[in-house]
């Protein structure tokens, strides 16, 4: 019967049509496709998941029509997780969040009362979220992915006086003090996860990273002031995952040379499109940054959250 909903765990040979799926939403929520096989493929490979039991594929009269997973590598009680669906499939949605509760409920067994699982949504996704709140997640947080286009007029900028830039891309030290600069930058963060260097280099696919992408800038008398770590392996464009200045030294223009220096690598390379993501109640002032230096809204996703009881 064409109505068959069937559910099993995703394998690593499912990537490429759950990366078809995640595109198909793309283009209902944003416009595009924006989703790239290789991070499929690494979400999949996450050694922190069991593909076994943290993942999953529903599939309606033989279609893909939903996929979802959960990883626990943020510390004790926090469980995340991503669920895509096709609109229209409320069945397949339901089925799927109920076994994603049910397994963050097992892994954060014996962490207290303040477990929670957490899933980011676009702001108009092809989930109902009436699914959501009818079973008690509640919206906590919003991001904005923005982005800027690039072309011939972005030169490499002026820095400050005294200001000096380098790459990480020779020295195992400046990659390790590109960790520490983020961990510093963004310890206040919403959401934020300390994690030693070794598990942050998994957390951010770091051992097949363009090294020479990730800068830190530093001031006389001051030493390293700032850190921007960016990647050019998304199809759609370049990507500054971290951009991040020591606390004593903003407002002396360190983030917005970063920024611009950025752009310029970036055009150099051909990029014609550059996007990040950032909190929209950051107390820094990144949002009014990223405005003032041209860059726009592509579009909002929400931080979902439900707390984990043990009985439901």
């Amino acid at each position: 019967m064409t109505d068959t909903l069937t559910v099993r765990p995703a394998g690593p040979g499912d990537a490429r049509d759950i990366c078809a799926l995640l595109n198909a939403v793309d283009v209902i929520e944003i416009g595009r496709p924006e989703t790239d096989l290789g991070t499929v493929e690494a979400d999949l490979k996450n050694p922190d998941v069991d593909l076994a039991t943290d993942s999953w594929l529903a599939f309606q009269g033989g279609r893909l029509v939903a996929y979802a997973l959960v990883w626990a590598d943020s510390g004790p009680g926090r469980i995340d997780g991503d669920h895509y669906v096709l609109p229209g499939h409320d069945r397949a949605a339901l089925a799927l969040l109920h076994r994603m509760e049910e397994r963050a409920r097992r892994m954060a067994v014996g962490t207290g009362p303040g477990a929670r699982l957490r899933i980011q949504l676009n702001v108009e996704p092809t989930l109902n979220l009436t699914l959501l709140t009818g079973r008690r997640y509640r919206s906590v947080r919003r991001y904005q992915v923005m982005t800027r286009r690039l072309g011939p007029v972005d030169l490499p900028p002026a820095p400050p006086r005294g200001l000096a830039l380098r790459d990480c891309a020779a020295d195992e030290a400046d990659r390790r003090r590109a960790h520490a600069l983020v961990e510093e930058t963004f310890a206040a963060h919403f959401g934020h996860v300390e994690r030693p260097y070794e598990a942050w280099l998994d957390h951010v696919d770091g051992r097949s990273l363009d090294w020479s992408l990730v800068w830190i800038a530093s001031l006389p008398g001051e030493g390293d002031a700032a850190v921007l770590f960016s990647r050019d392996d998304r199809t759609s464009m370049g990507w500054i995952s971290h951009l991040g200045v020591r606390a004593d030294l903003r407002g002396r223009g360190v983030g917005g040379h970063l920024l611009r220096h950025a752009f310029a690598v970036y055009a150099g390379r051909g990029r014609d499109t550059l996007g990040l993501g950032v909190d929209t109640l950051n107390e820094s002032g990144a949002l009014a940054l990223y405005e003032a230096h041209g860059m726009g809204l592509h579009y909002a996703v929400d931080t979902w959250e439900l707390p984990l009881h043990s009985q439901g």
